[in-house]
């Protein structure tokens, strides 16, 4: 595996709760258990180094519902690979790096409330709206040297104040405090800006794809 794909698979793991991956040759599979993502392969190469002739084989396999592939190469090259029965994301994601500093915790905006706590190994960043609604969210999952940023959000109603902003810079900094040193995270197009504006790379591009078999009687 990719040392990058790894620190993210590790991270990912734990802040989702999901099984331990199971090492394949070309890269892992990871039972998640929820409905609609019951399982997710990941690909351990990314770039030019991930092969068609192993996202075939693995994806040919698949008959269940649910299942998903995890590709770090650009959408546009994985979807020629894939038949029918496959939804691919057309739009590529990102994954991302960056070395992590010590950072005094930002203060949220006037009127929103701050908290962050930690629970199995993953902590968690909660930014209230002056009415208790949600505004913005977040959490972290530091693996030894590197921690994994996953589920950042912000209310639509919310956005353009520097919400996300805090989120990040409370989670990279309790993950420092907790020795991590290296930052990883899948992100999306509408975050990929966030990111980028705090220091984040791009090293990857990634696609995402959905087994949908098609219904009883119609194939």
């Amino acid at each position: 595996m990719d040392r990058i794909v790894q620190a993210w698979v590790d991270g990912w793991i734990v802040s989702r709760g999901a099984a331990d991956p199971v090492t394949e040759p070309w890269g892992c599979t990871i039972d998640v258990g929820a409905n609609g993502h019951v399982t997710r392969h990941v690909f351990g190469a990314r770039g030019d180094d991930l092969d068609e002739t192993s996202v075939r084989k693995v994806a040919d396999a698949v008959t269940g519902a649910g299942v998903w592939l995890k590709a770090f190469r650009d959408p546009s090259v994985v979807s020629g690979w894939l038949g029918a029965p496959w939804w691919i994301d057309p739009e590529p994601g990102y994954l991302m790096t960056v070395p992590l500093t010590a950072d005094t915790t930002p203060d949220a905006p006037e009127g929103y409330r701050l908290r962050s706590w930690s629970r199995g190994g993953v902590t968690r960043v909660l930014i209230a709206a002056p009415d208790g609604s949600l505004a913005a969210r977040g959490q972290i999952a530091p693996t030894g040297p590197t921690a994994v940023v996953d589920q950042i959000e912000t209310a639509p109603e919310h956005r353009r104040r520097g919400l996300g902003g805090v989120v990040m810079r409370t989670l990279q900094s309790a993950a420092v405090r907790q020795g991590a040193r290296t930052g990883v995270l899948a992100g999306t197009p509408a975050g990929r800006g966030l990111y980028e504006a705090l220091g984040w790379e791009v090293v990857a591009l990634l696609t995402s794809a959905k087994h949908v078999p098609p219904a009883p009687g119609t194939a």
